[in-house]
């Protein structure tokens, strides 16, 4: 594996002081499986109980944990959920499935538990044969290593799951339910391969809630489409997209929750989307060679879902991304990323911005329009396009970055 990048310029400045959650025991473990010298397997074990929810990539070429995760979803229990960097454990056919087995049988052995109730991920390089006796070691160690959950053990957690990430990503925080405070802490992983359709993308959230699992699911699923499906940084869904979300129960609710509409959750759904939309976004500023960070906001749409379709269309466009790394009021690029997404739109209505300044109106460049102020926003590290197409209500928007020939860089040498 060829080392890691420089820390992305649009990183943030720390990693957060993510709240202890009950019930969660952390370890990191350097296996040296894919790499050396740093962490590279994540174990997480849950109190018996707890709750677990989970969206997974739709690609046909899903990787042997995620098959694995999906078979176990409907019993709705977890109680461990492991992790290995640097290798994806997909297309490895049946000696995929052997690890598989292999490990979630070792966790459940160090932890006493069934192995249904272990959850798995990986990431890393396709193809390539995982070998089920050191994923075996590589948990029974980490197994041994687990503690309580610290600022430290987070942010380590966090370490272990990257691959070509600049920096770990985590966000949480606290909600209250039934007048209890309940905390929610989860750490994510992307930077290229990003098109989550539900990147290389891995995210565990884990709350101390007393929560079912079809109420999880609900939460899940919501915040998952409000965050990770709305960003974008070179079109690639990966084999390996993962989103799970365990809840201990620790801090039980008073009465049962009716169900995901209950107003009670009205908080820990907003923080639970919050934390989403926090890591989604940090998943962008860690785009692969990324210098901007990128808002991309469609309206005036037949839908909300037309207005994503054609902000995804602007926003993997290969030529918009190139012109945002060069800073190039270029906005006949715009146009062409609205026109070639295959939702209606109106081009003698069709109106576009960059930042504030309007570019484009009845179907030809705005009268007064001045390319010095747009150039001006695009060389900021922070970008916002806009476009109203002028057929509807519907808006949407999405979140990029631009396409730098760093991006080349790293993945033409990812696996030397």
């Amino acid at each position: 594996m060829s080392e890691s990048p420089p820390i992305s310029p649009l990183a943030p400045a720390s990693f957060p002081d993510l709240p202890p959650v009950a019930g969660v025991r952390l370890a990191a473990h350097a296996a040296a499986l894919s790499y050396r010298g740093r962490f590279d397997v994540m174990l997480a074990a849950l109190a018996p109980g707890s709750r677990v929810a989970g969206v997974f990539t739709r690609s046909h070429c899903a990787s042997a944990p995620v098959n694995w995760c999906r078979e176990q979803l409907g019993r709705g229990t977890a109680r461990a959920v492991l992790c290995n960097a640097g290798n994806a454990n997909a297309f490895t056919g049946a000696a995929g499935e052997a690890t598989v087995a292999e490990s979630v049988q070792a966790v459940g052995q160090a932890l006493d538990a069934r192995a249904q109730d272990v959850y798995l991920a990986s990431t890393g390089v396709i193809g390539e044969p995982l070998s089920p006796k050191a994923m075996q070691a590589a948990a029974e160690q980490a197994a041994r290593a687990l503690g309580h959950p610290s600022p430290e053990r987070w942010r380590a957690a966090a370490e272990a799951i990257r691959t070509t990430d600049t920096f770990p990503k985590g966000a949480g925080g606290e909600a209250q339910l039934d007048g209890e405070t309940v905390r929610v802490a989860a750490i994510a992983k992307g930077s290229g391969m990003i098109a989550p359709d539900m990147a290389t993308m891995l995210c565990f959230a884990f709350t101390d809630a007393g929560l079912p699992a079809s109420v999880l699911q609900s939460l899940l699923a919501g915040a998952v489409d409000r965050s990770f499906n709305r960003i974008t940084v070179d079109s690639d869904t990966s084999t390996s997209d993962s989103v799970l979300l365990f809840a201990t129960g620790a801090v039980p609710s008073s009465a049962p929750v009716s169900g995901p509409s209950d107003p009670r959750l009205d908080d820990l759904r907003a923080l639970l989307d919050a934390t989403m939309l926090d890591l989604a976004h940090q998943i962008v500023r860690d785009g692969e060679g990324a210098s901007k960070f990128v808002e991309v906001t469609v309206e005036g749409a037949e839908s909300d879902a037309a207005a994503r379709r054609i902000a995804l269309s602007i926003g993997n466009s290969p030529l918009v991304k190139t012109m945002l790394a060069a800073a190039d009021a270029n906005w006949g690029r715009l146009v062409m990323a609205v026109g070639k997404a295959g939702e209606a739109a109106e081009r003698d209505r069709l109106r576009l911005w960059i930042g504030d300044e309007q570019c484009a109106e009845g179907g030809r460049i705005r009268e007064g329009y001045s390319e010095e102020r747009a150039t001006e926003h695009l060389k900021g590290d922070e970008v916002r396009l806009r476009a109203d197409v002028g057929v509807g209500t519907g808006r949407n928007t999405i979140w990029t970055c631009d396409l730098t020939h760093a991006y080349i860089d790293i993945n033409a040498g990812y696996r030397s």
